[in-house]
């Protein structure tokens, strides 16, 4: 009965530490979320959860509350209790038999009362409050209430004030009205999570679809203010004795300010430029993985590999386009998956690293079927996001059971050489063999083993040759090599004398040196030709198959060794490692072009192989282009200074206007080249403002304008030109060897 009792208090402890636990939990959560959507920063909102969790620890004290305090409180709330709840603390073997009798009594109604009655705690303020601040973190976050405290995000380090100039040069300088403040507020698209920067500086770098805003404040009140930017002018709007424009960025350019005082003066400020820079692609860098892989049928067929996928704002999706393809020629199919990997992905990272393994049995594939997959991903740029996608992988099932060839009269000729198949049927034949062993005689085994050896002595010569070995192809044919057998001597006693390779007699291995290569190599134009006997020069291939082919041919020539010595059960594992060299050469040279959906009009059944023309036309246009010319208005604003610099004309409207159009013109070269036109379009400027029309500064723009122009390629022309001696007998002996 006392264990029963206690326990109950215990419960009702543990629960209340629980509502008091919650309530710290909530305004932690609250309050961390609140920061997060306010400076999308994780790491501020971690650190505000623990300080959050730890000063409302310290004020609640949710471990406060142990079995006494739950038993004081359970008296003083359930006056049934009669005061009595402390007995069930004590041990029950200390109490006389009427307190035992009121510890019975007490435990009973315990059990009862203690469901009506909940443990005293602030859980629903704490959840309003958690509310609340969520709520205003989210409003704060979707409508920018916090723009201007966010200025101080990053501090301005850089100042450059704005100087204005009047276009009339009689105005007095000093009567100009002064620029007290000077803002540009950067916002970035919302998928950045990037924060509002306010700063100082009027050349701006920012993301291609930011919001900019520019604000200026005068000391004096003046007209009007406009900013003039590529050619246009954008009034700004005037609002509490300040002007502001905003606008979204689309593309680089510069631009400037020009204001109206009361009296009527106009002002220019300098060119400030706006460099426009876009979201990046996605990057992809796919590890532990070759580009292609081929499987055996009975060994485990599984791809696993890694990638890492990084992205300047972060990564919305990944995931991995698979194309099985199973036939061959027109009965060809192709199956499409889209697959994920096997790792969760975490959304919204700028850097992840993700697996996959790929079992191809669970994809239904096959012997002789290819795995072809990429991997693409994109992300959050809006309207369009960047989406990118790895190289082309290759998985295949090896199909090794058949490579028989039949020629038919509606078959195309197999450009193939039959030497290329022929490792397979010597496979098959020294299987055979083995089989067969008990059946045949001693005499007929051996005589097939050494069959089946000179056939891959043959085999060898044949790729030989694409190693340059042209001195072991230069054997006539198979009868001169009987003929020239049977003039050798050799030790009768011997059984493999007429069928063993001797190596010393040709001096295969090039165990001696060779005195008339030796004299050859002192030729100094030996680095220069083509020499045929060297096998490391004469190879057909590439550096990565000719490897190959080398590991090929050594495996034929202990293929061979075994064959000529009567044990095909262990030329068979060479043999196999040959043919495996053989279809990697095949298989290196084979590329992927994706399939594109284009199916072609129906063919009426009556017109199919007809062999008639009627009705079809063909068609021929011939058009000649005229290349435009670049930059005019830069050519016809240089002419129309030469005619300024002798004082010869005046400036119209209409020549102001090519200057405009020649400044954009040039605008599009400064952005690219800022030092090398930006004071050339500062001045054309000047010019266009009437702040400074003067001779130094006409020939100064004329000057840049003049570099700025391409200079246009030659023509092709028709030249003569004499040849002296020494050039007419090199054409002469180029001509006569070449006959």
């Amino acid at each position: 009965m006392s264990v029963e009792g206690k326990n109950i208090l215990i419960k009702f402890s543990k629960r209340w530490q629980l509502l008091l636990g919650l309530e710290v939990i909530l305004y932690a959560l609250s309050a961390s979320i609140l920061v997060y959507f306010v400076g999308h920063n994780l790491l501020w909102s971690i650190v505000v959860f623990v300080l959050t969790g730890v000063i409302a620890s310290l004020i609640i004290k949710p471990w406060k509350p142990n079995i006494n305090r739950s038993s004081s409180f359970l008296d003083a709330q359930i006056d049934s209790l009669e005061y009595s709840t402390g007995l069930l603390l004590q041990p029950w073997t200390g109490h006389s038999s009427l307190a035992k009798l009121q510890h019975v009594k007490i435990s009973n109604k315990l059990r009862e009362a203690v469901k009506k009655v909940n443990p005293p705690n602030h859980l629903n303020r704490s959840g309003i409050v958690a509310i609340v601040l969520i709520l205003l973190g989210f409003i704060l976050n979707q409508f920018n209430v916090l723009d201007y405290f966010n200025k101080t995000n990053i501090p301005n380090t850089e100042s450059s004030p704005i100087i204005f100039k009047a276009n009339d040069s009689a105005i007095n300088q000093n009567t100009i009205p002064k620029l007290t403040e000077q803002w540009v507020t950067i916002r970035y698209p919302k998928y950045t999570n990037v924060p509002v920067r306010r700063v100082s500086k009027m050349d701006v770098k920012a993301l291609e679809g930011s919001q900019l805003t520019w604000e200026l404040k005068f000391d004096d009140n003046i007209d009007n203010v406009v900013m003039q930017s590529m050619g246009n002018n954008y009034p700004m709007q005037s609002t509490n004795e300040s002007y502001s424009r905003r606008t979204t960025l689309t593309n680089s350019g510069f631009y400037n300010f020009k204001f109206e005082d009361l009296e009527g003066n106009t002002y220019s400020s300098d060119l400030y430029a706006i460099e426009t820079f876009e979201d990046a692609s996605p990057i992809i860098k796919l590890l532990g993985l070759d580009q292609f892989t081929s499987f055996n049928f009975d060994e485990a067929k599984r791809v696993k590999f890694k990638t890492n996928i990084s992205d300047d704002f972060g990564i919305a999706d990944a995931y991995i386009i698979a194309t099985v393809s199973k036939g061959s020629g027109e009965s060809v199919k192709f199956r499409e998956e889209k697959l994920n990997f096997d790792n969760t992905l975490k959304k919204g990272q700028k850097n992840m690293s993700l697996s996959k393994e790929m079992n191809l049995d669970n994809m239904s594939m096959e012997p002789g079927d290819e795995l072809y997959f990429y991997i693409e991903t994109r992300d959050y740029k809006t309207p369009k996001p960047n989406i990118s996608r790895s190289e082309t992988y290759f998985a295949v099932i090896r199909d090794t059971t058949s490579y028989e060839f039949s020629v038919e009269g509606t078959l195309g000729v197999d450009r193939m050489p039959d030497y290329f198949r022929s490792q397979r049927q010597l496979i098959i034949d020294t299987e055979k063999l083995i089989k067969n062993r008990k059946r045949l005689s001693k005499e007929e085994f051996k005589f097939t083993s050494n069959e089946l050896g000179f056939d891959q002595k043959t085999l060898r010569l044949k790729y030989g040759a694409f190693m340059g070995e042209e001195s072991e192809m230069a054997v006539v044919n198979e009868q001169n090599a009987e003929a020239a057998q049977h003039e050798i001597e050799h030790d009768p006693d011997d059984p493999l004398a007429g069928f063993k390779h001797d190596h010393d007699s040709e001096n295969e291995h090039n165990l001696v040196e060779d005195e008339s290569k030796k004299k050859e190599a002192e030729n100094l134009l030996d680095e220069f030709m083509h020499n045929h006997d060297d096998s490391e020069k004469a190879t057909l291939f590439e550096e990565s198959l000719r490897t190959k082919l080398k590991k090929a041919l050594n495996e034929m020539w202990d293929a061979e060794l075994h064959l000529r010595l009567y044990d095909p059960k262990k030329s068979l594992p060479f043999q196999y490692k040959a043919l495996k060299y053989i279809q990697e050469i095949k298989n290196s040279a084979r590329i992927y072009v994706h399939r594109i959906g284009f199916d072609p009009p129906p063919i009426k059944e009556d017109k199919r192989l007809t062999g008639k023309l009627e009705g079809i036309k063909s068609f021929g246009k011939n058009e000649a282009i005229a290349q435009k010319e670049k930059y005019p208005f830069m050519r016809q604003t240089i002419l129309k200074l030469e005619a300024l610099k002798n004082n010869d004309v005046i400036l119209s409207n209409d020549d102001i206007e090519v200057f405009e159009k020649a400044g954009n013109e040039l605008s599009s070269l400064a952005i690219e080249y800022p030092v090398k036109y930006l004071n050339t379009l500062q001045q054309l400027r000047w010019i266009i403002d009437s702040s400074e029309r003067n001779k130094h500064t006409y020939l100064e723009v004329q000057k840049g304008l003049l570099l700025a122009i391409p200079k246009s390629s030659a023509n092709p022309t028709k030249s003569s030109s004499t040849l002296n001696e020494i050039n007419q007998l090199l054409l002469k002996e180029l001509s006569i060897n070449d006959r």
